[in-house]
C-alpha cells in the first residue's frame, strides 16, 4: 500500500554536508520542526539538484510535501521534490529568540536522556540538549577521494535532473566532538559532527589559510563554541545502525546576561 501524501509545514533547522547514495545522485539529511512542535526529519534531499526557487536554507519556514518513509524511525519522511515552498525566513542571527522559540520547546535534558528514552520506546530519534562541557574538538584525516562505487553515483545521469556545475567534494577529515553531559552517570561521549556549516567552513578556510586553515577551524568550532556560544548540538541516529547517535548540527546562540550570571 502507497503512503499517502501529507502536506506539513515546518522550520528547517539542520542541513548535512552532501554524501553519494544510491537512492539519488547526492542527498543530504535535513531536520526541521513541524508548526505543531514535532520534529521532522527528511531524506533523501538532493539540496543541490532541487531548482533555485526550492533551495531552502536552514531557518527558513517551508511547506512540504512529503509521506512516511519505509525508515521505521517515526520522523523520517520522504520528500516530494516538486513540493517545496519557501513561504518565509526568521530573523537573521541578531534576534535569536524567534529560533528558540521554537526550538527550545523540544529541548532534552542530555544525550544520555535521550539515548534512555529512545531505547526503550523507540523514539524520539532526533533532538537538541546543551553539553555540560565541551571537551575538545577531535580532527581525524579520512580517505581524500571517493570510491570507485561513490564516483559513479555522483557522475550518473538523470533524465530529469541537471547535475550540480561542479562534483561534490570529498571532505578529507572527521570532526567529532568530545563532550560531557548533564547528568550524574554520563560516562562521556565523542560523537561525529555531520553538519553542512561545518564542512563548507573546511572548504572555504583550505583556499583562503592553507596548511594553516585548522588554525581558523579550532577558533570558530573549538575556542568559540566553548567559550564564545551558548552551543547546543542537534543530534539523530543512523538507519542502518539505530544505536549510534551523531551531531547532524549545532546551535549556537551568543550566551543571554542571565547565562553569564549563571556560569
Amino acid at each position: 500500500m502507497l503512503a499517502q501524501e501529507e502536506v506539513k509545514k515546518a522550520l528547517i533547522v539542520v542541513r548535512t554536508y552532501p554524501t553519494p547514495a544510491k537512492t539519488g545522485v547526492e542527498v543530504s539529511c535535513t531536520a526541521a520542526i513541524t508548526d505543531k512542535g514535532e520534529w521532522l526529519r527528511l531524506f533523501p534531499v538532493p539540496w543541490r539538484l532541487l531548482g533555485t526557487g526550492q533551495r531552502f536554507r536552514k531557518y527558513q519556514w517551508v511547506e512540504l510535501t512529503v509521506t512516511k518513509a519505509r525508515d521505521p524511525r517515526p520522523e523520517s519522511y520522504r520528500l516530494k521534490q516538486d513540493g517545496i515552498k519557501i513561504l518565509r525566513s526568521l530573523p537573521p542571527r541578531g534576534d535569536w529568540q524567534k529560533r528558540k522559540d521554537v526550538i527550545f520547546p523540544l529541548r532534552a535534558h542530555c544525550l544520555d536522556c535521550l539515548i534512555r528514552k529512545r531505547d526503550a520506546q523507540g523514539y524520539p530519534t532526533l533532538g537538541i540538549f546543551k553539553p555540560k562541557k565541551i571537551e575538545r574538538l577531535v580532527i581525524s584525516e579520512t580517505d581524500p577521494n571517493w570510491t570507485s562505487a561513490q564516483l559513479a553515483i555522483l557522475r550518473q545521469r538523470h533524465l530529469f535532473i541537471k547535475n550540480p556545475e561542479a562534483e561534490l567534494q570529498k571532505i578529507p577529515f572527521k570532526f567529532q566532538y568530545k563532550f560531557r553531559c548533564n547528568h550524574k552517570d554520563c560516562p562521556g561521549h565523542t560523537l561525529i559532527c555531520t553538519d553542512w556549516e561545518m564542512s563548507q567552513s573546511w572548504r572555504k578556510w583550505r583556499t583562503d589559510y592553507g596548511d594553516k586553515w585548522e588554525e581558523k577551524f579550532r577558533e570558530r568550532y573549538e575556542s568559540e563554541m566553548i567559550n564564545k556560544y551558548d552551543t547546543h548540538f542537534y543530534v539523530g541516529t543512523l538507519h542502518g545502525h539505530p544505536h549510534v547517535w551523531i551531531i547532524v548540527g549545532l546551535f549556537y546562540p551568543p550566551y543571554s546576561p542571565i547565562d553569564l550570571r549563571i556560569i
